[in-house]
């Protein structure tokens, strides 16, 4: 085993975990803009709205930065576990494609809500 090799691993772990805390920052940010939309709909047209896709949304996007996290340190483990064993452990390639559809989902559904409100 060598220290690049370790410490590529431990870089790897960190932008898991950065990517993990953005989905979770991006679900709150878009959960609480719901509830600021509804606040300033009550304050300017005097009527509550409901909640819409905000919420779900936002807290579905928390919740995959709940999982990325998980799949990070799950990661750094089996990649740990192989470098000292010295063999190459790789990703399924369903577990990539399935993170990629994904964030295509998050991109469209982001798309979709700034056109609708155009």
């Amino acid at each position: 085993m060598h220290a690049n090799d370790t410490l590529a691993n431990e870089r790897t772990y960190l932008a898991y975990v950065r990517t993990a805390l953005a989905f979770i920052a991006f679900g709150f940010v878009v959960a609480r803009f719901s509830l600021f939309a509804r606040e300033f709909a009550l304050i300017v047209h005097g009527a509550s709205t409901a909640p819409g896709v905000s919420t779900g949304f936002g807290t579905a996007m928390a919740l995959f930065g709940i999982y990325v996290a998980l799949l990070g340190a799950w990661r750094y483990s089996v990649t740990d576990r192989g470098l000292r064993d010295d063999r190459v452990v790789t990703m399924s390639s369903l577990t990539g494609y399935g993170i990629s559809l994904f964030v295509v989902a998050v991109g469209a559904v982001v798309a979709i809500a700034l056109l609708a409100q155009r």
